[in-house]
């Protein structure tokens, strides 16, 4: 029996890529139509919001642990969070939780290490490029990190808000993204993480200037693994 995977949400848009994720994959271990037992718990994201915004990340982490203890009552026997920027919140949420989780910069990280990527550049929401959760599982590789310019993150950062959570995806939006990795490849990058849930959405690998590592899908496919075989 597949172990029951617990998703705690923040936002729709890359939750749901998550979960369609798990079931993509999970076909291609367990047969047609298969794929783990799934259960998924979202506060809303105004409601993470101004605890992001004041960095008050214990009162983050009091909203993921609520979520995690509903999962734990259905059934769920692990969690995973397919935000990133909530992940900061992690060390506080972990001692507490009633279910192991996996650790979406872990998960990404060692696809780094998989691929032999020597520095992967960072993209994601402001509070996650200028935060502690991607540079300390990297560096534990040996993987260097570099994120954008200054005004290259705010307008990333405004991209996913404005446009990205609700599901927006427009053109200037998706060239500037590319003109970013672009300018991360001639910084010594050779690989780029998108290291928010929406990013997948709008950056396509086949046209991206530097390999991807989608945050997403990686961490559903790791849930699938760990579901079915006990390990990542």
């Amino acid at each position: 029996m597949a172990k029951h995977i617990g998703i705690v949400a923040c936002s729709v848009e890359g939750a749901a890529l998550c979960y369609r994720t798990i079931g993509i994959e999970g076909a291609k271990i367990l047969g047609r139509h298969a794929h783990p037992e799934v259960s998924l718990h979202n506060h809303p994201l105004s409601e993470y919001m101004p605890r992001i915004e004041t960095a008050d990340w214990d009162a983050v982490g009091q909203l993921m642990l609520d979520s995690t203890k509903k999962l734990a009552n259905m059934g769920a026997e692990f969690i995973i969070c397919p935000d990133n920027t909530i992940h900061q919140a992690f060390d506080w949420v972990l001692p507490r939780s009633p279910l192991p989780w996996l650790h979406i910069a872990e998960v990404v990280s060692e696809e780094a290490k998989r691929n032999h990527f020597r520095t992967v550049g960072v993209l994601g929401t402001q509070y996650l490029m200028e935060g502690p959760v991607y540079p300390p599982k990297l560096n534990d590789l040996d993987i260097g990190c570099l994120i954008p310019a200054k005004e290259d993150r705010i307008r990333i950062n405004q991209i996913i808000f404005d446009e990205l959570v609700y599901g927006r995806i427009l053109e200037s939006s998706q060239q500037f993204f590319y003109e970013v990795i672009q300018r991360l490849k001639e910084n010594g990058c050779d690989a780029v993480a998108l290291s928010c849930t929406e990013i997948p959405l709008i950056v396509q690998p086949d046209q991206s200037p530097l390999p991807t590592l989608d945050s997403t899908r990686l961490l559903a496919c790791a849930a699938v693994r760990y579901a079915v075989g006990g390990t990542e």
